[in-house]
């Protein structure tokens, strides 16, 4: 150091002294990059009288300060060398701000006029423009820059390299751009440039030559005319491949060196090459790499378990549950070991969370399904029974594009070599749900120990006993929903084909009305309690409209309604709204909505809503047998389909009911944890257990979790979670690229079909029969909610829990869903005429329309707005 207003390499002085260009060149002259002599010119070798007043800048160091400067400059270049003089402010070439052309540099100084380019550097900090610039980014007032002053390099040629492509976004391409001679004609846009793309393993994937022009003048016979025009020649180019490929390896240099990527200037001088700046590139977190790794997410049925905001808890016991369930399940469809092993990452990301909210991944569960044999054939299957609109886009379709002839042969023979093992499990499949209902009551019996009395330890064992018992052998569930999901989508084909059911109505039909599905039994239920109080008027109005205490005062006063009320919440206590989140309340913590339908339901006259169900079936049963005539063979087939369509269908819903009752027993554990750890003062409530993931909470008990501030992590998600509710939520079908939770936007692909907007009548798939006339009340979450009696319910989805409020509905409108959905089958059994899968229509109905529903052809009508 010359004096204390000259820094240079090795200078003590912290990088804020040395700013934003000088401190890059410091840190990067530590790894030994070739970069020309320099040093910089501390920010407090000047002052202002004004700082606001550019023209009133004035150096108060005396001449000799001055002199030491110049004195500096002569050591680097001599007396008679050329200098670059640049500014290098303390916020310039950061992570956040580049300031990139804003303060004035200056090319070509001679040592005796440093002093004066560097007072010009420090008076353009405080120009117009550079206020304007501060000004719309928030960053306060300026101040003096600190100066840098480096070995001007008389180049043959130069330009600025990328280590990431900042147009494109691709981290794994370099970017070079060249002219012949001085840098600045490129940086300022005063010449076009010669511009490579390196790719990651150092090979030129793309090069753009820019034609160099020259004046052509006019020769003598040309004509009067003939005018100066510019004639354009072939030029080689500014660089040599060599040259190309040495610049993009110093660029990926000094992005290693900084931890980040890096845009810099550069220059070659008779064959050395030169670093003359380096900055963060600042463009690249708000955009997704291209060559990253592509991700499609669907809510899709998915939004009906786990609709809005999901819990850190939830979410992560429900990931590690699909992964071992659909592990388990290509286990039992005859997948090998060794391909099970080489798809565990896919296993691992079946679903997805995206700023609090679950999705699909759906890239994934075509590749799950494409492990097994007559993947083409059970694709559009697997889309119907998940409910997703559209299939691939082109785009991220190739992976799994139609396959030749030889793939097709290939999946032939091993649907063959399969096929003894999917009889099996056909023929074998009601031994196996009777086995698998044996095995859920022995790990879901009452504990000998209740719950509320074990220690934490004890509950954490209580836990691993269901994850042993249940959650790594959910095999009959699995089972049976592949066959569901094949039965079901060939049934469609039969009708589509031999019926002409275009719209899906004969097949809705025909497997409605089916009986001894558990999910319509709540609707009996609730039906039953209402004919126990339908004549006991003031009963029926604390039911309706009193408190919780009024109501169970009454009730208990009742011993019949008593006792059915008691079976219902052993029966159904953890039905509730979104039963699958752990963190949801349940009938036992707060039966009032249970109560209010209950009243509800005694105020509407009595009516016989199973025959509703059962004519469509069998008004759908004789079309059938019309269209088919006297086919012999047709009749079998589609007798067989549609016997095993209705078997499966009615399986699926009962066997998801058990899986409910599993949540609920995981719910109560996770509770007595949550209370367990408030009481000790490890969390500041019980319900905060629900921001720890379930991993963190039993491994704090067993002592396997990595942090032991579980205060801490639910501080910090909870502020999270906070924000996520509060801001708008992703799309519902959107594209990633690369690392999820950076760059990527959570927006619509532009495929995505959006219904628009507007006329008179949409039409949806009908579930349950009649016509019904009525006000529209639009309910986006249901709790806490009157539904006026008469009204109809409109909503964008429905889980059990929405039951409660179907008594006071004459009708039912849901955006998505589907017959199989549980709106669909509680509807049926009530006799509530209901359409699902109507396009947008919790915003293309406005709470207050007056409607129209046909539950059998699925149109919906605005009558008056």
């Amino acid at each position: 150091m010359v004096n204390a207003w000259i820094l240079q390499l090795d200078s003590d002085a912290p990088d804020a002294e040395f700013g934003g260009k000088a401190a890059a060149l410091r840190a990067l002259g530590l790894h030994g990059l070739p970069i020309p002599a320099w040093f910089a010119i501390a920010p407090g070798s000047w002052a202002a009288r004004r700082p606001l007043a550019a023209d009133d800048l004035t150096v108060t160091a005396d001449a000799t300060v001055a002199q030491e400067w110049v004195a500096a400059a002569e050591k680097l270049v001599g007396v008679d060398g050329l200098l670059a003089v640049r500014s290098s402010a303390s916020d310039e070439d950061g992570g956040d701000h580049s300031f990139a052309g804003q303060l004035d540099s200056f090319l070509a100084v001679r040592p005796a006029d440093v002093p004066a380019k560097v007072a010009a550097v420090w008076r353009s900090a405080f120009s117009e423009r550079i206020m304007s610039y501060r000004a719309t980014r928030g960053l306060g007032a300026p101040r003096p820059p600190a100066v840098l002053v480096q070995r001007l390099v008389p180049a043959d040629t130069a330009g600025v390299a990328f280590s990431a492509d900042p147009v494109s976004g691709r981290w794994g391409v370099a970017l070079v751009s060249a002219v012949v001679g001085l840098g600045t004609r490129l940086v300022g846009g005063e010449g076009d440039a010669d511009t490579w793309r390196v790719d990651r393993t150092g090979v030129i994937s793309e090069r753009t030559i820019v034609a160099k022009s020259h004046a052509h003048r006019p020769q003598p016979g040309e004509g009067e005319g003939v005018v100066d025009a510019a004639v354009t020649e072939p030029t080689a180019p500014a660089l040599s491949d060599a040259q190309v490929i040495a610049v993009a390896e110093l660029a990926r240099h000094c992005a290693r060196a900084k931890g980040r990527p890096q845009d810099i200037e550069w220059a070659f001088h008779r064959g050395e090459l030169f670093l003359l700046q380096s900055r963060p590139i600042t463009t690249l977190a708000a955009q997704p790499d291209p060559d990253g790794r592509p991700a499609l997410w669907d809510n899709s049925n998915i939004a009906e378990s786990y609709g809005g905001v999901t819990t850190p808890l939830t979410y992560s016991f429900a990931r590690r549950a699909y992964e071992e369930v659909y592990r388990q399940f290509c286990r039992l469809m005859g997948v090998r070991a060794v391909t099970l092993d080489a798809h565990a990452e896919t296993f691992r990301a079946m679903i997805g969370c995206v700023r609090g909210r679950v999705y699909y991944d759906l890239l994934n569960w075509y590749r799950v399904l494409a492990l097994l044999p007559g993947f083409q054939a059970n694709r559009g299957f697997m889309e119907q029974m998940m409910g997703v609109k559209e299939g691939l886009p082109p785009e991220l379709a190739g992976e799994f594009a139609s396959p030749g002839r030889w793939e097709r042969l290939r999946d032939g023979l091993r649907l063959l070599g399969s096929m003894a093992g999917l009889v099996r499990n056909h023929l074998t499949m009601d031994r196996q749900i009777r086995d698998f209902y044996v095995r859920l009551g022995d790990a879901l019996a009452p504990p000998t120990v209740p719950l509320d009395r074990q220690r934490p330890d004890e509950l954490v064992a209580s836990y691993r006993v269901l994850e042993r018992k249940l959650l790594t052998r959910w095999d009959a569930p699995l089972t049976n929903d592949f066959f569901a999901m094949i039965f079901y989508g060939v049934l469609r084909k039969l009708c589509e084909r031999w019926c002409g059911d275009a719209d899906g109505t004969i097949q809705n039909d025909l497997v409605g009305g089916e009986g001894g599905v558990v999910s319509a039994e709540p609707a009996v239920r609730v039906r039953a309690l209402a004919a126990l109080v339908r004549d006991d008027a003031v009963f029926a109005e604390h039911l309706r409209s009193g408190s919780l205490a009024t109501v169970l005062m009454g009730a208990r006063a009742r011993p019949v309604f008593w006792r059915a009320y008691q079976e219902y919440l052993a029966r159904f206590g953890d039905r509730c709204l979104e039963e699958l989140k752990l963190e949801s309340a349940t009938l036992v913590d707060d039966p009032l909505p249970l109560l209010r339908a209950v009243g509800h339901f005694a105020a509407r006259a009595e009516q016989a809503p199973a025959d509703h169900a059962a004519n469509a079936r069998a008004a759908a049963e004789r079309t059938v047998s019309g269209r088919l005539g006297w086919r012999l063979w047709r009749r079998l087939v589609f007798g067989w389909v549609l016997r095993n369509a209705r078997a499966r269908v009615r399986n699926r819903e009962n066997l998801r009911f058990e899986r409910t009752r599993l949540f609920g027993r995981v719910r109560r554990i996770v509770m007595e944890l949550g209370h367990r750890l408030h009481a000790v003062g490890v969390l500041d409530a019980a319900r905060e257990v629900f921001l720890l993931e379930i991993e963190e909470l039993l491994g704090f008990v067993s002592g396997t979790a990595s942090c032991h501030d579980l205060r801490a992590l639910a501080k910090a998600r909870g502020d999270a979670y906070a924000r996520y509710r509060s801001e708008p939520a992703p799309a519902d079908r959107f594209p990633t690229r690369g690392w999820v939770g950076a760059t990527n936007p959570f927006t619509a692909m532009a495929s995505t079909a959006v219904p628009e907007v507007g006329g008179d009548q949409r039409k949806g798939t009908g579930c349950c029969p009649g016509v019904v006339r009525g006000i529209a009340r639009v309910v986006r979450d249901p709790r806490g909610v009157e539904l006026p009696t008469g009204s109809i319910l409109v909503a964008e989805r429905t889980d059990p829990g929405w039951i409660m409020l179907f008594p006071a509905a004459a009708g039912l409108v849901v955006e998505r869903g589907s017959l199989l959905s549980h709106s669909a089958i509680v509807a049926r059994e009530l006799g509530l005429p209901a359409v699902v899968g109507v396009p947008a229509c919790t915003t293309w109905i406005i709470d207050g329309d007056l409607i129209e529903l046909d539950g059998t052809t699925g149109v919906v009508r605005k009558v008056q707005p």
